[in-house]
């Protein structure tokens, strides 16, 4: 199950919309081994297409190396559909490297609505899984 943040919800679904009609992507980090994602980071859709995500690999070179001083890992690898549900592609089922994040997918088919889901990919087999939307305290 992922447990994430309304405020990390709303920041990727702002992401998502933002980009539309390209394809937004990014990672939300945490503490190694802690499966709690705290910092979102936003990336740059170097393929800038509405089909297709790809990350800068000289961006992602210098996360990875940010990540690793600060003891931190990627939690959630999020991106967005433009035209089609929320559900991993062949494309992103092959191109998933990391089997302890939740590969979260965003639908912005809907103007006015948004999908947003959960899964595990490990070894070219995708899981969805429940998301817990946690909302702040009053």
């Amino acid at each position: 199950m992922l447990q994430i943040r309304r405020e990390l919800v709303d920041k990727i679904v702002a992401h998502a919309r933002a980009d539309h009609p390209d394809e937004a992507c990014g990672v939300i980090a945490g503490p190694a081994g802690s499966d709690d994602p705290q910092r979102f980071i936003p990336m740059v859709n170097a393929a800038r297409s509405p089909t297709f995500y790809e990350f800068d690999s000289g961006d992602l070179l210098k996360l990875y190396r940010e990540m690793d001083e600060r003891g931190e890992e990627p939690v959630v690898i999020y991106h967005s559909h433009t035209a089609t549900e929320a559900y991993p592609s062949r494309t992103d089922v092959a191109l998933a490297a990391e089997p302890n994040a939740h590969y979260v997918l965003v639908s912005t088919r809907d103007p006015d609505e948004h999908e947003f889901r959960s899964f595990r990919i490990v070894d070219g087999v995708v899981t969805e899984e429940p998301v817990k939307i946690i909302e702040p305290e009053s």
